[in-house]
Formats: structure tokens, C-alpha cells, sequence
């Protein structure tokens, strides 16, 4: 299959070192996969050999505790993955022994794994002929065929997997996939991608009609809610005062007290006597106001600093006294508040 030949060609020549494609270990692509989902390969790296060390096996990470698997997430983002990943792992120890499953279908019912990972997985572990779509292929595909339906569109997601299908190769799924997914990251990017050296320019569609830079096409954005977080960050002498989330993005991670709303408020600090019964003196020494940004969500987050003259009784019954040092040693932090800790330490 020339298409085949000539990608396989380039990225043998191309390809970065990585180390989950020097195995053929389905666990170990498994963790890769998960990790790199919305994450940079060299953010995404270190976290790899962080979790292969520190759970080897499956039955390492089943059995371990979901609060040590998020603080070794912490840094990431989107947190269901770690959540997810850690169900998955409790499931494949208990239903099948501790060992991956080999069959398409048994890995794409398994929790947090979409229709790319499945393929990925069975592919590069399994060598099954199942065609990857991520990002980078959706990117390519529809330049190369000059597919200009909304790739966020049934009948687009349709019209890149015929042309996926056109040219995938059967005959070693692996390499094929791995070279794709590797020319769409290195070669075919999104912005000012060389195609005066690309391998393909020849037979580009988006290239001969010059649409480069409009493909790939999407129908529309998700909108962007604001929403407001007021944090208390009080301290009596080394401890602090934290309590666990137990919904949203981030749940089950720890945060300060914390008020939440959908418009901005001044009066939010004054919410700060309902945690307290004995009413102990509160001394505010400092404010901080940043903005987090998320992919549906940009939060307004204000930080106030607060001392207290005598150990406080709170009201409310899930937040609870640590020291200041347990902080996101001991319970996983949202990057929010790790980078507020970072901002605190260094003043």
C-alpha cells in the first residue's frame, strides 16, 4: 500500500522516543493513553513513569486508594481521568484476574475508555486492525481529503472515518496507527504546518485550494460559564482548615472552605462567621483574586488569608484541622489551589 509505505517511511525517520512505544504491554499503553488525553506528551511523561513506578501492575492500582492516586495526578487536570482509571483497574482485577482483556469490545466497556483508546490499545498491544481517530487524525484526514463537513458533526465524524478507511492499513495497525496519529503531532499541526516539505502535499486536498488553515472545521464552541469562588484560607498557627469536594470536576480533591456562585459578590467574606461557634477573633491579613480557566468554565477565584487568635469549632461537619505541610501531600489539591499554595509559600 504506497500511502501506508510512505507514512511508515516518515515516521521511522520522525518518530520521538517515547517509552510506552518500546512495549507492548497493555497496561502500560493503557496509563499512556489516559494520561495524554488532553495533555502535552511532555507534561504528560513524567506522570508515566511516576504511576509505572509506583503501581506496576493492575492489581497495584486496583488495590490502591483513590486518594493516592489522586495526589499523584495532581498537576493534570481533569481528575475523572484518574478516577476512572482506577475503577477500570478494580474491575479488570476482580473480573478478569488482574490480566488487560485482548478483545475490542470487552476494553471499550471499560470505565473512562472512549472508541480511540479502545483502538489504541487493541492495536498497539494486540496488533487488531482498528484505526485510531484522535485530534492529530481528525486534523489530517481533513486536509488530506479536503473534508470540509464539521468534524463535530455526525456526518463529518462519518465522512473522516470512510477516508480513514480508505487508506488504513490491516496489515500492521500498530505502526500505521502510531505513524498517523505521530504525523498529524509533528507534521500536520494546526497552525503554520510545512507543507512545502510535507510527504503528502502531491495528493492534499485542503493544500491545492489553499484551505489549509480552514480545515479542520467546527460547527461551534461550547460556551463559557463564569462562575465565582470565594476560598478562606485560615490559618491558626501551622494548621489550616480545608474540606473534600464531592461533586463536579473536582471531585473528592480537598480545597479551603470555599463559596461559589454563578455572579460576583462583595459579600461573600461574610459568610465567614457561619464556621464558627466560639466565635474566635478574625484578623483578614490579605486578598487574592486570579482566574483559572477551564474548557467549559472560567473561575473567578478570590482568596482571603486569615488569621485566627484561638483554634476555631466549625458548623459545618466535613471541614477539618491539618497541618499546613499535609497540604497536598497527604489530600490531592486542584491546581488552583496548589498554585495558591505556591503563590503563599513563595511570599
Amino acid at each position: 500500500m504506497e500511502f501506508s509505505t510512505v507514512l511508515i517511511d516518515w515516521y521511522q525517520k520522525n518518530k520521538r522516543n517515547l517509552p510506552w512505544r518500546d512495549t507492548t504491554d497493555p497496561y502500560k499503553i493503557w496509563i499512556s493513553e489516559i494520561i495524554l488525553q488532553q495533555t502535552r506528551v511532555s507534561q504528560g511523561l513524567p506522570y508515566y513513569h511516576a504511576f509505572i513506578t509506583q503501581y506496576p501492575t493492575i492489581s497495584d492500582l486496583a488495590m490502591a486508594s483513590e486518594k493516592d492516586i489522586l495526589i499523584l495526578w495532581q498537576g493534570l487536570g481533569y481528575y475523572s481521568r484518574a478516577r476512572n482509571l482506577h475503577e477500570a483497574a478494580k474491575n479488570i482485577h476482580l473480573y478478569y484476574h488482574g490480566i488487560f482483556p485482548s478483545d475490542y469490545s470487552t476494553i471499550l466497556s471499560l470505565k473512562g475508555i472512549g472508541e480511540y483508546t479502545a483502538a489504541a490499545i487493541a492495536s498497539f498491544a494486540f496488533k487488531l486492525p482498528h484505526p485510531v481517530l484522535d485530534g492529530n487524525v481528525y486534523r489530517f484526514i481533513s486536509r488530506l481529503f479536503g473534508i470540509e463537513e464539521p468534524i463535530d458533526t455526525n456526518q463529518g465524524k462519518k465522512k473522516i472515518q470512510h477516508a480513514l478507511g480508505i487508506i488504513f492499513d490491516q496489515s500492521q495497525p500498530d505502526i500505521f496507527n502510531q505513524a498517523i496519529m505521530e504525523f498529524g503531532a509533528l507534521q500536520c499541526v494546526p497552525k503554520k504546518p510545512a507543507c512545502d516539505r510535507c510527504a503528502f502535499s502531491h495528493q492534499c486536498i485542503a493544500y491545492k485550494n489553499r484551505k489549509v488553515d480552514q480545515l479542520p472545521y467546527k460547527r461551534g464552541r461550547t460556551k463559557v460559564v463564569n462562575t465565582f469562588h470565594t476560598y478562606f484560607f485560615i490559618r491558626y498557627k501551622e494548621n489550616t482548615y480545608i474540606e473534600q469536594r464531592t461533586e463536579g470536576i473536582w471531585k473528592n480533591l480537598y480545597q479551603f472552605p470555599m463559596v461559589e456562585s454563578l455572579k460576583s459578590s462583595e459579600d461573600s467574606i461574610c459568610e465567614l462567621s457561619e464556621y464558627f461557634t466560639n466565635n474566635p477573633k478574625i484578623n483578614i491579613i490579605d486578598s487574592y483574586t486570579t482566574k483559572h480557566l477551564l474548557s467549559h468554565r472560567k473561575i473567578y477565584a478570590t482568596f482571603y488569608t486569615i488569621n485566627l487568635n484561638k483554634r476555631p469549632l466549625f458548623l459545618k461537619n466535613n471541614i477539618f484541622e491539618i497541618t499546613m505541610k499535609a497540604m497536598g501531600t497527604k489530600y490531592p489539591l486542584s491546581i488552583l489551589i496548589q498554585n495558591f499554595m505556591k503563590r503563599n509559600t513563595h511570599d
